[in-house]
């Protein structure tokens, strides 16, 4: 994706701005551990639940967090799965557009009662316009950006079939409908979008 550890970089800013020195964090999709070392780098003091459904994705943020393992714990399941909390925030990176739309809501309402009142959340995934004709150039933007070949009828129904893509204003408002407040579009890069907004 455009400005990956850009993401990071933000995404660090933006928690910051609320979760205390010796902040809980819950990452959901934690598993591959990126999102999770860069956060515990920066933040000495934080301590995370990383939940993801993938055991071996969950093998190997173990190994990728290394020497921060003794302020995660990590979860194999999904949100449900997690701690109650409650958590001072929360991040859920490059993992909505696994989740499909039916499921997307009470995923957000589990997040949502496991944060402490004025909690960030920050949640970024592919997201851009369902109509015609920019469904269309939007995945073949995305495929291209990946070094395919956008005309790719395989490439384009991989997309249509392994992932679940709404519209930037319908992820708002599935954002407001479970609870969160002050929703902010703070990343936005070719097909993907990411937002901040507080419990």
């Amino acid at each position: 994706m455009p400005g990956f550890d850009g993401l990071h970089a933000m995404t660090s800013q933006l928690l910051a701005e609320r979760v205390p020195g010796n902040g809980k964090v819950l990452v959901l999709g934690a598993g591959g551990g990126l999102e999770l070392r860069s956060l515990a780098e920066n933040h000495p003091g934080w301590t995370f639940d990383g939940v993801d459904p993938s055991a071996d994705m969950l093998a190997a943020a173990r190994e990728t967090i290394g020497a921060h393992a003794v302020r995660v714990r990590l979860h194999h399941g999904y949100i449900e799965d997690a701690p109650d909390g409650p958590f001072d925030g929360a991040v859920c990176l490059l993992t909505f557009h696994f989740i499909a739309r039916e499921n997307r809501l009470e995923t957000l309402g589990h997040i949502r009662r496991r944060l402490a009142p004025g909690a960030p959340f920050v949640l970024a995934h592919i997201s851009f316009a369902q109509a015609e004709p920019d469904r269309s150039q939007w995945i073949a933007r995305h495929i291209a950006f990946g070094g395919g070949d956008p005309q790719s009828k395989a490439a384009r129904a991989a997309i249509a079939t392994n992932l679940t893509i709404l519209a930037p204003d319908e992820d708002e408002a599935m954002l407001k409908e479970a609870g969160f407040s002050d929703i902010a579009l703070f990343y936005a890069g070719l097909s993907f979008r990411g937002w901040v907004c507080y419990a």
